[in-house]
């Protein structure tokens, strides 16, 4: 089969197409964003794939068509629907190339017989969403739509996201309750299960000192900090933000015992160089690429610019899944 990704960013899709059952069998022929870095490490990452970066708007039905695609993949922007934006929906200007897909495209691809779809949670509350439904429904698919974290399926990252599956008539869903979320079933291509902390650490002869909480960090914001041990089985969500800001944007991690970064950090009267024994520091790319479950282990940009692509991108084994499920 033949596949196109649009608004592809780092290639969260593909390596997804890559780790389901199907992906061998699976071409993506096109692939497409706007943004320049992001490109970069898609190329990167996938050198042979046609990628383009190009404004979705552009688009034309005809230019699509050429591709013979069965399968249309896609990641919008979230910005118009996330609870810590604006939330203007179909009024934001980020929302224009999703609608155009939505109302110019979707209705004219010929050979398309599968979509998925993923955005922030919230988005299933949008009039976004409403207009993606009604013409999924005028053009005559199928589909289903699910609230989804990496911690249904085991790993130790929340991300929940808003994901839809679509389906063209006759073809059809049939779903049990397990089919989905099911712990145990990890592919062998991935990292191993991603259960604890300890799972995504830096292997030794990494120079980790960069990415320690400097002092100002630690007195002022040591009390709204999520941190982690290696122990531990959860992690927050990381943004774009991540190492940017401290409250928020993902969890910070300790190589101390829980209990022992508890009693100091909840100390009202903990001075800088007891906190500064704590050895904060934020998670690397590499460590929060494998949170997301992404097969690599370097990126060819700073670390600010991998982490604002990673805090874009998405959970590439629940994609998997879902692919797994979209084309069972």
């Amino acid at each position: 089969m033949r596949a196109i990704e649009l608004f592809s960013g780092i290639g969260g899709m593909h390596f997804a197409l890559k780790e389901c059952d199907l992906g061998k069998n699976i071409e993506v022929v096109l692939s497409v964003d706007i943004n320049p870095v992001a490109n970069n490490v898609y190329r990167h990452f996938f050198p042979l794939t046609n990628h383009k970066e190009l404004n979705i708007l552009k688009i034309k039905p005809e230019q699509i068509n050429t591709y013979n695609a069965d399968i249309l993949l896609m990641s919008p922007p979230c910005q118009p629907f996330t609870r810590n934006g604006l939330v203007k929906d179909i009024n934001d200007e980020r929302t224009k190339p999703f609608l155009h897909i939505i109302k110019n495209l979707i209705p004219q691809l010929k050979s398309l017989k599968y979509i998925l779809v993923e955005n922030v949670k919230g988005f299933e509350c949008s009039i976004t969403r409403g207009e993606l439904v009604n013409s999924l429904k005028q053009c005559g698919f199928n589909y289903r739509e699910f609230i989804l974290s990496p911690t249904h399926f085991g790993i130790c990252n929340s991300r929940t996201r808003y994901y839809l599956l679509a389906k063209k008539e006759p073809m059809d869903f049939v779903i049990t309750s397990n089919e989905i979320v099911c712990e145990n079933t990890w592919d062998t291509n991935l990292y191993k299960s991603i259960k604890k902390v300890s799972d995504v650490l830096c292997e030794s002869g990494v120079n980790l000192e960069k990415y320690l909480l400097n002092d100002n960090i630690l007195l002022k914001y040591h009390k709204v900090l999520d941190v982690v041990s290696k122990d531990s089985d959860r992690s927050c969500c990381f943004t774009r933000s991540y190492s940017t800001y401290v409250h928020g944007t993902g969890s910070i991690f300790s190589n101390l015992e829980h209990e022992k970064i508890q009693k100091i950090i909840k100390n009202d009267n903990c001075d800088l160089e007891t906190l500064k024994s704590l050895k904060l520091r934020f998670f690397t790319p590499s460590e929060v690429a494998k949170f997301m479950c992404f097969p690599i282990s370097s990126f060819p940009v700073s670390d600010k610019k991998a982490y604002q692509l990673l805090g874009n991108s998405v959970n590439v084994y629940v994609v998997s899944r879902l692919i797994n499920l979209l084309l069972s």
